[in-house]
């Protein structure tokens, strides 16, 4: 099985119109195109029932006391976790791929609705969901894909990882406002086979890709 992305090479820098913000000069941060990268896939599996893509950065900080204040920064020591930007799942077998931004295409305030997605797929919420959750201005449910939006300050540059899974279920065991965590949990005992595309990106004019 194979995924491929015409939006970057393997391990390459993302551009950002696919990310949720790029570098301002002054302001640290701007929001951006925010688009979903596009993605095709190749050489199923026999006995694939449905697909689920997921995009989940590995290099979010642990803990949050340095992130984005002036004067400090998140040092690449720092033990990183898990911090989910798409999950979609129960995509038909059949289906040739996914176009740029068919399901996100710029930044949006409280997040897009779901669970529904194009034809018969549903959607998670992603991670900005709890990030934002204390925000009055950005506070809601964040369905579907929101891309890369690392701290400014972080020494090391972020990878947003892209993962297509055949399963052999035609719909994940999964309800409501479900989350990356609770989506890999359900393809436990269902993956036939797996294939990634990893993009790196970051917002600190410091740090190169």
């Amino acid at each position: 099985m194979k995924l491929t992305t015409t939006a970057f090479a393997d391990m390459a820098p993302i551009p950002g119109e696919f990310a949720f913000a790029v570098i301002d000069p002054v302001a640290h941060v701007k929001l951006s195109g925010n688009r979903n990268p596009d993605f095709a896939w190749q050489a199923l599996p026999a006995g694939t029932r449905s697909l689920a893509l997921v995009c989940h950065d590995p290099d979010v900080p642990s803990r949050g006391d340095d992130v984005n204040q002036a004067g400090r920064s998140i040092p690449a020591s720092l033990p990183r976790v898990d911090f989910f930007h798409w999950v979609l799942v129960d995509i038909a077998p059949t289906t040739p791929g996914i176009a740029r931004g068919v399901h996100a295409h710029g930044v949006v305030a409280r997040g897009k609705p779901g669970p529904q997605a194009p034809d018969g797929a549903r959607h998670g919420v992603n991670d900005y969901t709890g990030w934002f959750a204390g925000d009055a201005d950005m506070a809601g449910n964040y369905f579907g894909y929101d891309g890369p939006c690392p701290p400014w300050n972080d020494e090391i540059p972020h990878r947003y990882v892209f993962t297509l899974f055949a399963l052999d279920v035609p719909r994940l065991d999964v309800v409501g406002n479900f989350t990356g965590a609770e989506a890999r949990v359900a393809m436990g005992g269902h993956v036939l086979e797996e294939a990634s595309v990893t993009g790196r990106y970051t917002l600190n004019p410091a740090v190169r890709l």
